[in-house]
Order: C-alpha cells, then sequence, then structure tokens
C-alpha cells in the first residue's frame, strides 16, 4: 500500500480522536494506529527500493546521454574530416570543423547537465516526502504510546470544627452562620468542653 495513503489514514485517526479537555492529549483507536504503523513498516521497504529504482535508471540515463554525446562528437569529426577532403581551403575547412566538434561537446555536456539535473530533482521531492511521511509516523507512534490521561475533578471541602480535636470524625460548618457550642446537643460526643478549651490554648 502507497506510505501517502497510509499517512493519510494515520491523520484522519488522529482527527477523529476523542481531545481530553485541558491537556494536549488526544484518546485514539490503540489498534487501528498501531495497525497502520504496522502497514507503514512493511510499505517503507517499499518506498527505499523506488528510490534504488530511481538510482538506477539515473545511470541508465546518464549512459544513455554520454552515448548520445559521444555519437554527436563522432558525426562533427566525420563531418570535419569530410570538409577536409572536399575544401580546397584547407585551414577554413580545419577551423569549421573544430566548430563542429566544440558544439558537439557543448551539446553533450548540456545533455549530461540536464540528466543529472533531472535526477536531482526527483531524489530530492522523494527525499521531501519520505521525510514528511517519516515525522508523522513518529508523531503517531508517540500519540499511541501516551499514557491514558483521566481528569479527576478537584473537589474542595469546609473544615471541620472537630478536626483538631479528634480523627475519624468531621462535622461540616456553614460559613454564613456561627452556632455557638454551648448546649449539651451541640457537643461532640465523648469530648467534654473543658478538654476543648484546652486544646485550643
Amino acid at each position: 500500500m502507497d506510505i501517502q495513503h497510509l499517512v493519510d489514514r494515520l491523520e484522519d485517526l488522529i482527527d477523529e480522536g476523542r481531545h481530553l479537555p485541558f491537556s494536549k492529549f488526544t484518546m485514539i483507536d490503540e489498534e487501528r494506529a498501531l495497525e497502520i504503523i504496522d502497514q507503514m513498516r512493511i510499505s517503507i521497504p517499499e518506498e527505499i527500493e523506488k528510490a534504488t529504482r530511481i538510482l538506477a535508471q539515473r545511470d541508465r540515463v546518464l549512459a544513455q546521454a554520454n552515448e548520445e554525446a559521444a555519437r554527436i562528437i563522432q558525426n562533427a569529426r566525420a563531418k570535419g574530416e569530410e570538409l577536409l577532403t572536399e575544401d580546397v581551403n584547407v585551414q577554413a575547412a580545419q577551423n569549421m570543423a573544430a566548430n563542429i566538434i566544440e558544439q558537439a561537446n557543448q551539446e553533450a555536456q548540456r545533455i549530461k547537465a540536464e540528466a543529472d539535473q533531472y535526477i536531482l530533482n526527483v531524489l530530492t521531492k522523494l527525499e521531501q516526502t519520505l521525510q514528511v511521511n517519516l515525522n508523522t509516523v513518529r508523531n503517531g507512534i508517540n500519540t499511541v504510546r501516551q499514557p491514558n490521561t483521566t481528569l479527576t475533578p478537584t473537589v474542595t471541602t469546609t473544615p471541620s470544627v472537630t478536626d483538631d480535636v479528634t480523627s475519624g470524625y468531621s462535622a461540616p460548618v456553614q460559613v454564613a452562620q456561627e452556632q455557638p457550642v454551648t448546649t449539651s446537643q451541640n457537643r461532640v460526643p465523648g469530648i467534654s468542653l473543658r478538654r476543648n478549651q484546652k486544646d485550643t490554648e
């Protein structure tokens, strides 16, 4: 499967995930993500093989360019020799032959340069594509490996009057009203008022 298609699938999976509030984490289907990553591991060697084929193609293109350049030079020399035999003015014929050979050399260099530039453009584009895909794969792997984060709401409780007196017993206090502890109904069971006064000291 094409690596670009797998990258698109991984991006869609991340976009479909549920973003956790107040965090940078996103919950996604781990099984689907790992499946896509496994398919990427299979597809990446195919992309490398494609790059190898392009390099082999470069060698073929350069070989063809060299053959074409050699043919042009050979034809130019043949044309120069022909002019030398036909033209009475030997010097003029030699100059013309030299010009033809020079033009042939320039044409051969141009063909080689164009072949190199073509291969360079193809390999550069492939390198950029592989780099983008590699970054996306790494981000997907990091997203899958991040632990699930559960947000627990913070509950604030009002301190108890008897927290400093006894443990295991908590009585909420209303801030708006202050209840005097004067009667036996308001006392904490098992604790006398005298003990409370001593503790507060």
